[in-house]
């Protein structure tokens, strides 16, 4: 598999680390019902079968996030960009 690092080009997925599901908002730990959204957030997911957008690392490279579009029954990548451009970034969580 192969992934288009717009700050590296295309290289290989052995070079990533995934983070997981770029859809997922994170609760809000002041909201009275926290505890039963931050269960359902960390032990609850969907497994989509087709296109789906996920967060990957480029830890063996520019050590960049991404978002990157991934069918998930033919693991195709569709496409990539850098999480500084997307407002709900991993670092922007923190």
């Amino acid at each position: 598999m192969r992934i288009p690092c717009p700050y590296c080009g295309e290289r290989d997925a052995h070079e990533f680390a995934i983070l997981g599901d770029a859809t997922l908002t994170r609760p809000d730990p002041a909201a009275p019902d926290a505890e039963t959204r931050f269960h359902d957030y960390v032990y609850l997911r969907d497994n989509p079968a087709g296109a789906h957008e996920e967060w990957w690392y480029h830890a063996n490279g520019c050590r960049q996030w991404l978002r990157v579009k991934r069918d998930t029954r033919t693991h195709a990548i569709s496409g990539a960009v850098a999480a500084r451009a997307d407002a709900t970034s991993p670092r922007d969580a923190a």
